[in-house]
């Protein structure tokens, strides 16, 4: 393998520089970990710097942002590290690239000890706080942002900061109990404020001590993996250094799967952020966890929840399983501030909701149809080889589209909502049954190598009216898709102001192959790197990555004002352009700027899209307000208003192309209906039939593709 000769002679020179590697003799765990960490750190150098897109070298600048990184990942709420011990650690902020050449690693040990320190000192404030009690009637507050706090002077601040964070996990916690208290039949005992007081101050204080305990677990080599992780993240948010775990945690590291509910986490500056909710599962059919929510605790049932606040994705993942049809119940915070507790029963993906499915929506006044086909993911079974045997979304996008031609649809509603990307072949061959044949996307090696990827078919499935719907998490693959349709003209693009952004290719390079000498299978296993290595750019040259998709018609989205996007992560690969490559546009091109006026003049007069527009009004006043009231009847308040905030979004949640639960018990035929019903509802998807009715107003018909079903317009 090219990557094994690459390595070959370094690692040579390696052994015979280092006789602690190159010793047959078994070394103590202390040098068997630390000599394990220079090969690490010695074989990452030569993959990091080799294969990343970008070939960043190792250098101050790379070691800056390193350190901000890794200084994130110890303690990005503030609340352990004291001043000092950031000054401490601050010295090597410029010395990583010198560390992680020389294989000789000094910062996660010396962060490893201050971390142990000062957690054991804050465990021993914990039991003196709660019993010093707390005074619900004073007014202070408490700064929930970490980016507007500064680290302690000392550890009189220290204990003033941890204070301030127990009254309020204790303060929250008892709004949470009145609620339930106040859920009670009518005849049952409840309990009076005080005693509920004196129960969340014991919960509180076993989930904390739970969670010091958990932090006082971290070895040396989990520091050591976080911060081999951070140089990678340095590189680019989606490079990551995969530590060796068994089989099944090794596979979360690269999926981020967890069985149970169906969601897609990241473990994000100390925070577990959900990425995407994996369609058909239990979690989707809730419908109350999002992506961009941050997951807070966790509780089995009806037990005491879990802080998972600075636990690692392993074992909050270890939390989350369970077995099919038990309850798991998360507290999730908003990306607006709003704290909620969803309650998931666990289960198996319902198969039927993971696939590409269409439904025929209500007759226009004048009798016409339109059809509406979701795409949750491209998925493909790779099963038989690297083009796959299996079901593929290629395929049943083609199966969809026919029926509804044979329907007589006027015009089709394509949404890509929420979807994530998956197979890119299969976001290729889909795009070729909307045009008759041409190029997709181009992607590019770090090596600056061009590839055009393209439809090779003549034959058009569908050739009628076209609007795709995609929001702010609609990526990779989607991109792609809905920027190709874009770009040949074929169809009008609507949704948020942008597309998630994610324009680049991974590749997992298993570590343990980059050593061909047997006198190192004693340092194995090794995990393994994450590294981009490609590049996306439309048929018009300009890149999806960084600023996605623009679409055509913006729609207001209640979520507008969140970061959330490829833009907002640290380190990201910039937007750039190469050279368009040739393709033949379709011969009619929607008027966007007259479509686009009369869609701002429908959605400012209508009733849905203004109450959205409000819900994102409030959402962002929400965001700016970091600073939490600690007295109780201020906190009262404030939780009425967002539990009125949180119906109110209900009603609104098609801004996120969201479907409604299904109820148990129902046939697939009737859980069908019950989503086409939904669909047809939905605000985003009804102004997407206004505008197929405006584009059918300055559409001619086309002649039909030859061998296949024909889409059915009304001529002017």
């Amino acid at each position: 393998m090219p990557i094994l000769k690459k390595l070959l002679i370094p690692l040579l020179v390696l052994l015979l520089l280092s006789p602690g590697l190159a010793t047959a003799v078994p070394a103590d765990p202390g040098d068997y970990d630390l000599n394990r960490a220079r090969l690490l750190s010695f074989v990452l150098r030569q993959q990091l710097v080799s294969q990343h897109y970008s070939h960043k070298g190792l250098d101050d600048e790379l070691s800056v942002a390193a350190f901000g990184l890794y200084l994130k990942q110890l303690d990005f709420q503030k609340r352990f590290l004291l001043k000092e011990d950031v000054t401490r650690l601050r010295a090597y902020e410029k010395k990583i690239d010198d560390e992680i050449a020389t294989s000789r690693l000094e910062l996660p040990l010396l962060a490893a000890e201050l971390m142990d320190k000062r957690v054991r000192q804050a465990q021993r404030m914990l039991p003196e706080i709660l019993e010093a009690g707390f005074d619900f009637t004073r007014e202070e507050t408490i700064e929930t942002d970490p980016e507007n706090l500064d680290f302690s002077k000392n550890t009189e601040e220290l204990r003033e900061r941890w204070r301030k964070i127990l009254k309020h996990q204790v303060l929250n916690r008892l709004l949470i109990m009145e609620e339930d208290e106040l859920a009670k039949p009518e005849g049952d005992e409840r309990k009076n404020t005080e005693a509920l007081i004196q129960a969340a101050v014991e919960r509180v204080g076993k989930s904390q001590e739970q969670m010091f305990n958990r932090m006082l677990e971290d070895s040396r080599q989990d520091h050591i993996d976080r911060y081999f992780n951070a140089v990678a993240r340095a590189f680019d948010p989606h490079s990551n250094y995969l530590p060796p775990t068994s089989k099944e945690d090794f596979d979360i590291s690269m999926r981020g799967s967890l069985e149970g509910i169906g969601a897609t986490l990241r473990e994000e500056d100390g925070f577990i952020k959900v990425v995407r909710i994996i369609p058909g599962s239990a979690a989707y059919r809730q419908g109350q966890l999002e992506a961009e929510d941050t997951i807070l605790a966790v509780a089995e049932g009806a037990n005491e929840p879990v802080d998972v606040v600075d636990l690692r994705l392993r074992d909050a993942v270890s939390l989350i399983r369970g077995q099919k049809g038990t309850e798991v119940r998360l507290t999730v915070r908003k990306p607006d501030g709003r704290q909620m507790i969803v309650a998931i029963t666990r289960d198996v993906v319902q198969i039927e909701e993971t696939f590409v499915r269409s439904a025929l929506l209500p007759p226009e006044e004048d009798g016409r149809h339109f059809g509406y086909i979701k795409i949750p993911t491209f998925y493909r079974d790779f099963e038989g080889g690297p083009k796959g045997t299996g079901r593929n979304s290629t395929d049943d996008m083609r199966q969809e589209l026919i029926r509804l031609n044979e329907k007589g649809i006027s015009g089709l509603v394509l949404d890509l909502r929420n979807n994530g990307g998956g197979a890119l072949t299969d976001a290729v061959s889909i795009a070729g049954l909307f045009i008759k044949e041409g190029p997709i996307v181009q992607v590019r090696a770090g090596d600056g190598r061009m590839e055009t990827l393209s439809d090779r078919s003549r034959d058009i499935v569908y050739d009628g009216p076209l609007v795709v719907l995609v929001n702010k998490f609609s990526a990779s693959a989607s991109e792609i898709l809905a920027g190709a349709l874009q770009d040949y003209g074929r169809a009008v693009v609507i949704g948020s102001k942008y597309t998630h952004g994610k324009g680049t290719v991974q590749a997992v390079v298993d570590l343990d192959r980059s050593l061909p000498f047997p006198n190192m299978d004693r340092y194995r296993p090794l995990g393994a790197i994450k590294v981009t290595i490609q590049k996306f750019y439309r048929i018009s040259g300009e890149s999806t990555q960084y600023r996605g998709v623009v679409p055509d018609i913006i729609l207001p989205d209640r979520l507008q004002h969140i970061e959330s996007g490829e833009k907002y992560l640290d380190y990201s690969l910039p937007w750039d352009q190469v050279d368009a490559t040739r393709f033949d546009p379709w011969p009619e091109i929607p008027p966007i700027d007259k479509l686009r006026r009369a869609s701002l003049e429908r959605v400012a007069g209508n009733e849905d899209f203004m109450s959205i527009a409000e819900d994102a009004e409030r959402a962002e006043a929400r965001m700016k307000q970091s600073a939490m009231p600690l007295n109780l009847a201020e906190a009262r308040q404030a939780r009425r208003e967002l539990i009125q905030a949180r119906e109110e979004n209900a009603a609104h949640d098609h801004a996120m192309g969201i479907e409604e639960p299904a109820e148990p018990g129902l046939s697939s035929e009737e859980r069908h209906q019950r989503w086409a019903k939904n669909a047809a509802e939905d605000p985003y998807v009804g102004e997407a039939q206004a505008i197929l009715r405006d584009l059918i107003r300055v559409l001619t018909p086309t002649a039909t593709t030859a061998g296949q079903v024909p889409a059915k317009f009304l001529p002017n």
